[in-house]
């Protein structure tokens, strides 16, 4: 039986991965629960799973947690609670589902504790890819892409050795935007621009996909979570979303991964790894696929994906100031005070002032973070 803690359990992916969990009781024990600020949802989780330790981002909720839970429950405050959390001494597995660059510290907790890392979490490998991927090789930490595109080529390369791969395909739907007009965009209400065409997601990562900013941040991470040149890695866009990522070898051959698009089944992958356990999951009924197409992305219509491959071509805390700059601005413009094209604007408009450091220490990534999220608040 695996000890799961899951960092971010009231979120999309944490949902999920408890959904998997309730369905596999024998497999599992949730050992942890952490999140940020929904206090309702994580006393629900955490009578119906009982783990014995809870942590909460958002200290001034703490109160409120306690009476939701009713019984007395350990809960550990703030960031520091979420990375001790993290590192939980009878934990097999740390799932992180945290959003954003808070993910950073935590994911760092995990590896030094030595614990298998299940990452949902992009911007964590963004910003601090080298340094986290180099801890983690160390110390012989197996991390294991949760995203659906990372999961699939973590599979297909498994057995690969890394000179016989030419190429990675990372596959994308084009967003809910692909076929809407550049000229409505910011005509467009928040409601459509959340409104991906297949997966069901948090507002953050919605907004990523509409502007592809996520598929240019998962460019980053590929290329930190399998070694590769930026330059290997090639974005296809793939609306049906049965592909979800390729991998092309030097002799010709190209290795693919398919399955029905439903966040439950690389979620599953990689709470089991290196396990397989059977499921119930929706599968792919091919007899029902009518079309399979394959389109090259529109960088003048969607800049920020080739603003990503500059940002990671320049290395250093280029990827941490544009994803932290990007943060912001998507908050931002969730809250009404940017338009939709000023989200990508913005982040160029802050990565022209950013003074690059070649080698950063964590301390400087972190610094970058902070000062990237004040440029872009004064910039608007």
């Amino acid at each position: 039986m695996k000890k799961v803690v899951i960092l971010g359990s009231t979120g999309s992916v944490g949902r999920n991965a408890l959904g998997v969990i309730a369905k596999n009781k024998d497999a599992f024990k949730v050992v942890g629960l952490a999140a940020h600020k929904n206090v309702k949802l994580l006393a629900r989780q955490a009578k119906r799973f009982k783990p014995r330790l809870l942590a909460l981002g958002d200290d001034s909720q703490y109160n409120n947690l306690k009476h939701e839970l009713k019984k007395p429950q350990k809960i550990l405050k703030g960031a520091e609670g979420i990375q001790e959390i993290a590192s939980m001494p009878e934990a097999d597995i740390i799932l992180v589902a945290i959003s954003g660059t808070s993910g950073i510290l935590p994911v760092i907790s995990a590896i030094k504790a030595k614990k298998q890392i299940a990452l949902a979490n992009k911007e964590s490998i963004v910003s601090a890819g080298e340094i986290i991927m180099s801890m983690a090789r160390s110390r012989r930490v197996e991390i294991i892409p949760v995203d659906s595109e990372h999961n699939s080529i973590f599979q297909c390369i498994k057995e690969e050795k890394k000179r016989d791969i030419n190429k990675i395909f990372l596959m994308g739907t084009g967003g809910p935007l692909k076929d809407v007009s550049k000229s409505i965009f910011n005509k467009l209400k928040a409601s459509r621009i959340l409104a991906h065409p297949v997966w069901r997601m948090g507002k953050k990562i919605s907004v990523d996909s509409a502007t592809m900013m996520n598929k240019g941040l998962e460019v980053i991470e590929a290329s930190h979570l399998f070694g590769m040149e930026v330059s290997m890695i090639k974005v296809l866009l793939h609306p049906e979303a049965i592909i979800h990522s390729m991998v092309e070898l030097t002799d010709g051959n190209i290795i693919a991964n398919l399955f029905y698009p439903d966040m439950r089944i690389p979620i599953s992958y990689a709470l089991n790894y290196p396990r397989r356990i059977p499921s119930k999951l929706p599968k792919i009924n091919f007899s029902k696929i009518k079309n399979i197409s394959f389109q090259m992305p529109n960088n003048k219509k969607f800049p920020a994906l080739e603003l990503c491959y500059k940002a990671a071509r320049r290395r250093g805390t280029y990827p941490a100031c544009l994803n932290s700059a990007n943060e912001e601005a998507v908050k931002l413009y969730l809250k009404g005070k940017i338009s939709f094209t000023g989200i990508v604007s913005t982040v160029k408009k802050v990565l022209s002032r950013h003074k690059n450091i070649v080698a950063p220490s964590l301390d400087e990534i972190l610094y970058v973070d902070k000062w990237a999220k004040e440029e872009v608040k004064r910039s608007c």
